[in-house]
């Protein structure tokens, strides 16, 4: 297959390429920044030399924000962590026990601080100004673009929200890249053999990915991606915190005293990455003895999890785990020697080592923006799609037009038709998720196409088309043949999603299946009852006198009736047959019509005009 080259979105012509560009990891609970210079890349340090910025945001009464380091200090719930897990989420979604959230009812989460209401898209802003001046800083210059990294199970709603932070922060975004493409890069696994295969583990604070890549004649390809986007450190912490409660008998505290017992949990988590044994201070006063031993019964449940979904993806990418050729680790939860063991015991081969996995992702951004800027080797990246998308059809139906895991950029075109005669508009229906019923699916957004004219059903050619840009957002237009009318829609959907929807959207598919075909068939025997119905109906209105009432017309009628209770019936073979005894029973009245059509055709037009090649 040729290969095309890509132009990225917002990418200036090579000339006048941007040359103070840099690399970020905009993290659940850390925050990376990074400078490739010549293909080699690292993260900048702040002035203490602290190369992780907390993914914290506390905001003052003067309006102002502390960032960091610096937000960390005093009570906690004044403070906002883990805002990278209300990207996207609608405010139905957010965890009331974890945020403080406004009351109201506005689609988009607002989070409740002293500087009054905001959104997660101004907290992450906050973050990426943060690290934009810390590589100005480092390149004595305006920065002039960036790569932002993604969680590969990033949805539209998830990546918009993140673009919308980026323009916030005023950050002149290159690319969106998925971050475990970005680990690859910094890896160098993009200069390995052809062919070879490579997993990229990466668990962060917030989010869980697995994705496969594959070399293939310098490409660059996901072949598939899974995991969890509600699944990370955090959750481990959350799950020390709750043995912390029941081994020292305390009542659950309020927020305030979670958020500390939290972060106490995190530090004790952290330590045991080294240390055997470590002390996990209580809100009273009080500490408890974590040991490694208890931590790790504490995540086995949590790594059950992580693993059934390594083997998911990895079926999904028809790929054995001893076929893979290198693992990479991204992630701080990756230094945590189990989950170290467990994923060198599924893949059957140690990870690669020589970067810190919590650096890996913001370097590979950075190699990326250089590359962008026209500093870099030439790299082809391909990223998937994590849910298939495509329009509703008759029946409530879902018809993929763009199946999961395809390659964006991506441009898929799809012909579609009238349903009624005389039809002028259609509605577009634009839905994501691997059901069969849109009812199942997530809704992205409507239009409608009008100016088709008006002829007989299904003789109109309408093209459906399915744009996805190498940021994996979305761009759909439908247009009608004859007329040239069109119109289309770039999807920016609401930020409504709740993270955990694509896992289980993907987890009903697989569940659902056979219930899912079933469901489909019947529908599209209903809408095949409902075309002979309505076929017929016209028919006799307009000639009806070619039934006479007798046997043959009973007969039809009976028919009809039998079509009409087999439709609103469950059984679709019931339906089929209804629809094949109606057609022979009025197979005649069809002969007659068409004779009549014949008769009219011919009159007063000599038999030799019609045949073949013969001029008017």
């Amino acid at each position: 297959m040729a290969l095309l080259q890509i132009t990225e979105p917002e990418a200036a012509p090579a000339e006048r390429r941007p040359r103070a560009v840099c690399g970020i990891d905009l993290g659940t609970t850390h925050s990376l920044v990074a400078l490739a210079r010549g293909g080699a890349a690292a993260t900048l340090p702040d002035a203490a030399g602290r190369h992780r910025l907390p993914s914290v945001v506390r905001y003052q009464e003067d309006g102002g924000a502390l960032v960091g380091t610096a937000a960390l200090a005093g009570d906690p719930d004044g403070a906002v962590f883990s805002v990278k897990r209300l990207m996207g989420r609608g405010a139905g979604d957010a965890d009331a026990a974890r945020y403080r959230l406004e009351d109201g009812a506005d689609a988009v989460p607002r989070l409740r601080t002293a500087a009054g209401p905001r959104t997660a898209m101004e907290v992450s802003a906050e973050i990426l100004r943060a690290l934009r001046a810390r590589a100005e800083a480092a390149l004595g210059a305006p920065l002039e673009g960036a790569v932002l990294t993604v969680p590969a199970y990033f949805d539209d709603a998830q990546r918009q929200a993140t673009k919308d932070a980026a323009r916030l922060a005023g950050l002149r975004l290159l690319r969106l890249l998925n971050e475990p493409t970005a680990a690859a890069l910094a890896y160098g696994l993009d200069r390995g053999a052809d062919g070879e295969r490579v997993a990229v583990f990466d668990l962060g604070g917030g989010t869980f990915d697995l994705s496969v890549l594959r070399l293939s004649r310098g490409v660059f390809e996901v072949q598939a991606t899974g995991g969890d986007t509600a699944l990370g450190g955090d959750d481990f912490d959350q799950a020390v915190l709750e043995w912390a409660l029941r081994e020292a008998d305390l009542a659950a505290p309020d927020r305030a005293g979670a958020r500390r017992l939290l972060l106490a949990a995190r530090r004790a988590r952290e330590s045991l990455t080294e240390a055997a044994e470590a002390e996990l201070e209580l809100p009273d006063g009080g500490a408890l003895t974590l040991d490694r031993e208890r931590l790790e019964e504490l995540s086995r449940p949590l790594l059950e999890r992580i693993l059934d979904r390594c083997r998911r993806t990895l079926q999904d990418a028809g790929a054995a785990p001893g076929e893979i050729d290198q693992v990479v680790l991204v992630g701080g939860m990756t230094r945590m020697p189990l989950l170290r063991r467990e994923v060198a015991q599924l893949f059957g081969r140690a990870p690669c080592g020589g970067i810190h996995p919590d650096r890996v992702v913001a370097a590979g951004a950075a190699l990326q923006a250089e590359a962008l800027a026209g500093g870099g080797n030439d790299l082809l990246l391909l990223d998937v799609l994590p849910l298939s998308l495509g329009i509703e059809i008759m029946g409530g139906l879902s018809e993929k037009i763009i199946p999961r895991n395809t390659t964006v950029p991506a441009r898929h075109v799809q012909e579609f038709t009238t349903f009624r005669d005389g039809q002028t508009a259609l509605a577009v229906h634009v839905v994501q998720g691997e059901r069969e019923l849109v009812s199942d699916c997530r809704s992205l957004a409507r239009f409608e196409l009008r100016g088709i004219p008006p002829r007989a059903a299904g003789a109109a050619r309408i093209q459906v088309e399915f744009r996805v840009d190498a940021d994996g957002l979305l761009t759909v237009e439908a247009a009608e043949a004859e007329s040239g009318a069109r119109a289309g829609v770039a999807v920016k959907p609401s930020y409504g999603l709740g993270e955990e929807e694509i896992e289980r959207m993907l987890r009903d598919s697989l569940a659902h299946v056979e219930e899912d075909a079933a469901a489909r068939t019947l529908r599209e025997q209903r809408v095949e009852a409902d075309r002979a119905a309505a076929a017929l109906r016209e028919a006799l209105a307009r000639d009806g006198e070619l039934l006479p009432a007798g046997a043959e017309r009973a007969r039809v009628e009976q028919a009809l009736a039998a079509l009409e209770r087999a439709r609103d019936g469950e059984d679709a073979d019931a339906v089929r047959a209804a629809v094949r005894e109606l057609e022979a029973a009025s197979e005649g009245f069809v002969e007659r019509r068409m004779n009549r059509s014949i008769r009219q055709a011919m009159r007063g037009r000599r038999p030799e005009e019609f045949r073949e090649g013969s001029e008017p």
